[in-house]
C-alpha cells in the first residue's frame, strides 16, 4: 500500500479524516438542499425574493469567516486540537437538530440564520482542521496528508451536492433532509470522540474577544514570513478560481446545451480533477513538500482553461438527455478542460497547505491558518464581486469569463515566481531532474533536519548542484567557480539561488570563506564539491584542502553524500569535452545518497573521500 493509503490505517488520521470529510460532506447537504428548495418554492411561502434569499444565504454563511476566524485561531492555538474539534462537531449536531425541525416546517427565516451558524462552527473549525496535521504527522507524512484531506474534501463537496439534488426532488424532502444532515452531524460526533489528542501549542495564551484587533493581529502572523504569506495568497487565489467556475457551471451547462443533470456532470468533472490532481502531486512530488510543483499546476490551470474557451462551441446542440450530453463528439474537450483544470488546481493547492503548515510557528500555527481562512473568504467575495461585473455589467459570455480567469491566473503566477522565487527555481529543478533523469534518493534523512551542514559530493557532471538541490528538502547554498557564475544566461539563476562564487583570486576566496562561514553560522546548509572540477574518468579525484578551510572557520557536522549513475551523461566528460558531443542516453537512472554525519574533529579530507566512495560503490 502506498505511503499516502497507509495513513487511512492508522487512528492518529483516520479519524480526523473522517471527521472533515464528513463535515464538508453535511454542509454540502444542508446548503444545497436549501437552496433547491427555495428555488422551486412559491413566492408567497417565501419571506423574500428566491434570488435575494439565495445570495443573502451565501453571505450569510461566509460572514463568519470575518467575525470568528481570528478568535477560533486563538482558540486552536491555546487547547487541545482533539477537544476543540469534539466541540465544534457536537455544535454541529444542535444546529442540525434545530435544522431538521426547521426543514420540516419549512421555517425559511430559522434556516437562514442556522446557515450563519453552520459557518460560525466552520470557521472554528478551520484553523484545526488544517494545525492539527502539522502536529500528527511527520514532514515526510504531511504532503500524503494533505493530499487525502482534499480528495476527501471535494469528493465530499460532490457527494453532498448530489445527495442534495436528490433529497430535494423527493416528495417528503423536508423530512429526509432533516434526518440526513442530523444523521452526519452524530456521525461527525462519533468519529471526533476518536481522534487522539492533540496538544496546545500555545497554552499561556490570554484570549479576548476583540475582531477588528485579532484580525489585524492575526494577519500580521501571516506576514511575518514572506513565504508563508504567498503560500496563503496562493491558497486564496485557487478559491477564487474555484468559486468562479463552480458559481457559474449551471449557466455554462446551459450554454452549451445541457439540462439540470449536466450541471452534476460538470461539478463531478471538476470535483474528481482535484482529487486526481492532489494525488497525483503527492505522488509527482516524491511524498515531500515541493514547491517546485505549484508553477506546474499554475501553468495547467492556464493552459487548459485558455484550451477550453476555444472548446467551447459557439452554436451547441440542445441536448435531451444526458447520454446525449457526455457523447456530444463537440464537447469533448470542453469536459478533458474540465477535468485537467481540476486536476491541475490538486497540483496546485497541495503543495501551497503544506508549505503554509510547515513554515508556520507552533505557537502561532492555528492563527496563521486563521489568516489563510480570512484571506479565502476575501477572494471568494472577491470571485463573486468579479462575476457580477464582468458577466452582468460588461457582458461577457461564460466562456470569455472564464479566458479572463485563464489569464488572470498566468499573471499572478508570473508575479508570485518573480515576488518569492523559490517556486521559480524548485520548478526548474524538478523539470530538469524529472525529465532528463529518473531520480532515487538513497538516506537522505541523514541531511540534519536544521542547523548547519556540510555536504560534500563527488564531482560527474554539470548536473550534480541540480540534482542535489532536487533532492534536499532543505534549501542548499552552492560552492561555484565564479566564471559560471557569471554566465550571462545562468547568473540571475546562481543569483537568486544564492551560490556563493569562489576564484583562485585571493580576495575572492576570502570573501567565499566569510560567506560560507556566515551561511554555517546562520544554521544554514552549504554543499562543496571537494575536488574541485568535474570528473576526468568517473573515479573519485583527491579532495582539496577547502573542505579543511571550512571547518577550521565553522566546526560543523559533514554529511557524505554521492551520485551513482551520472558518468556517460551528455553533461559528464565521458567520451569528449562536457555538453560539446551528442547525447547517447536519455532518462537514465540516477541515485543520490547520503551517509551519517561525520563529527568536524573527524571529517579529515582523506577520510572523508572514502566514506564519497563507498557510497558511490561501483556505479559512476
Amino acid at each position: 500500500m502506498s505511503q499516502q493509503f497507509q495513513l487511512l490505517r492508522e487512528r492518529r488520521f483516520l479519524p480526523y479524516f473522517i471527521t472533515q470529510a464528513l463535515g464538508a460532506f453535511n454542509d454540502n447537504v444542508y446548503k444545497n438542499v436549501l437552496v433547491i428548495m427555495v428555488a422551486f418554492a412559491s413566492a408567497d411561502q417565501l419571506p423574500m425574493d428566491a434570488t435575494l434569499f439565495i445570495n443573502a444565504a451565501a453571505g450569510l454563511f461566509i460572514l463568519p469567516f470575518f467575525l470568528f476566524s481570528a478568535f477560533a485561531g486563538e482558540l486552536a492555538d491555546k487547547y487541545d486540537k482533539a477537544l476543540i474539534m469534539r466541540r465544534v462537531k457536537w455544535l454541529e449536531v444542535v444546529i442540525m437538530s434545530s435544522a431538521a425541525i426547521a426543514l420540516y416546517f419549512h421555517a425559511w427565516n430559522v434556516l437562514l440564520g442556522l446557515l450563519f451558524l453552520m459557518g460560525t462552527q466552520s470557521a472554528f473549525f478551520g484553523p484545526v482542521k488544517y494545525a492539527l496535521l502539522p502536529q500528527t504527522l511527520n514532514d515526510k507524512e504531511l504532503v500524503s496528508g494533505n493530499a487525502l484531506v482534499e480528495t476527501g474534501t471535494f469528493l465530499s463537496i460532490l457527494l453532498g451536492t448530489l445527495l442534495a439534488g436528490f433529497i430535494a426532488h423527493h416528495p417528503d424532502s423536508n423530512l429526509i433532509s432533516g434526518i440526513a444532515v442530523l444523521s452526519f452531524a452524530l456521525l461527525g460526533v462519533m468519529s471526533a470522540h476518536a481522534i487522539p489528542p492533540a496538544p496546545a501549542g500555545n497554552p499561556g495564551l490570554n484570549l479576548r474577544y476583540r475582531p477588528v484587533a485579532l484580525m489585524r493581529q492575526t494577519l500580521r502572523f501571516a506576514r511575518k514570513d514572506k513565504v508563508t504569506l504567498q503560500a496563503i495568497l496562493g491558497i486564496s487565489w485557487f478559491w477564487f478560481l474555484g468559486a468562479s467556475y463552480l458559481t457559474q457551471f449551471p449557466k455554462f451547462t446551459a450554454s452549451i446545451g445541457g439540462g439540470e443533470i449536466g450541471v452534476s456532470f460538470l461539478l463531478t468533472l471538476f470535483s474528481v480533477g482535484i482529487a486526481v490532481g492532489a494525488l497525483l502531486c503527492d505522488k509527482l512530488s516524491g511524498h515531500r513538500i515541493e514547491p517546485g510543483i505549484v508553477p506546474l499546476g499554475s501553468l495547467g490551470l492556464t493552459g487548459f482553461g485558455l484550451h477550453l474557451f476555444f472548446a467551447t462551441p459557439a452554436d451547441p446542440t440542445l441536448h435531451t438527455s444526458l447520454l446525449a450530453f457526455i457523447t456530444d463528439p463537440a464537447l469533448t474537450w470542453v469536459f478533458i478542460d474540465l477535468l485537467m483544470i481540476g486536476v491541475c488546481g490538486g497540483i496546485f493547492i497541495v503543495p501551497l497547505y503544506s508549505l503554509m503548515q510547515q513554515r508556520a510557528d507552533k505557537a502561532a500555527r492555528a492563527r496563521v491558518i486563521a489568516a489563510n481562512n480570512i484571506f479565502n473568504a476575501l477572494f471568494m467575495v472577491g470571485s463573486a464581486i468579479l462575476g457580477i461585473t464582468l458577466l452582468v455589467v460588461v457582458e461577457l459570455s461564460i466562456a470569455e469569463f472564464f479566458l479572463v480567469l485563464a489569464v488572470l491566473n498566468f499573471l499572478v503566477a508570473i508575479y508570485v515566481s518573480k515576488l518569492v522565487p523559490i517556486f521559480a527555481l524548485r520548478f526548474f529543478t524538478w523539470m530538469v531532474t524529472h525529465t532528463l533523469y529518473r531520480v532515487k534518493h538513497q538516506d537522505l534523512h541523514h541531511i540534519p533536519e536544521k542547523g548547519g551542514a556540510l555536504l560534500i559530493c563527488n564531482h560527474v557532471s554539470y548536473m550534480d548542484a541540480l540534482l542535489l538541490a532536487g533532492a534536499c528538502h532543505r534549501p542548499i547554498r552552492f560552492v561555484m567557480f565564479e566564471d559560471l557564475y557569471q554566465l550571462p544566461v545562468l547568473h540571475w539563476f546562481f543569483r537568486t539561488s544564492k551560490v556563493i562564487p569562489i576564484s583562485h583570486r585571493g580576495r575572492t576566496i576570502r570573501a567565499a570563506m566569510n560567506e560560507i562561514q556566515k551561511a554555517l553560522d546562520n544554521g544554514e546548509v552549504v554543499l562543496i564539491f571537494p575536488e574541485g572540477h568535474l570528473s576526468y574518468d568517473g573515479e573519485i579525484d583527491q579532495f582539496r584542502r577547502g573542505m579543511d578551510m571550512i571547518l577550521q572557520r565553522s566546526p560543523v557536522p559533514v554529511v557524505p553524500m554521492a551520485l551513482q549513475g551520472l558518468w556517460g551523461s551528455y553533461f559528464s566528460r565521458h567520451g569528449g569535452k562536457a555538453m560539446l558531443k551528442l547525447p547517447k542516453r536519455f532518462w537514465s537512472k540516477v541515485t543520490v545518497v547520503a551517509g551519517p554525519a561525520v563529527e568536524p574533529e573527524q571529517a579529515t579530507s582523506e577520510h572523508m573521500r572514502n566514506q564519497v566512495i563507498r557510497l558511490r560503490a561501483d556505479r559512476p
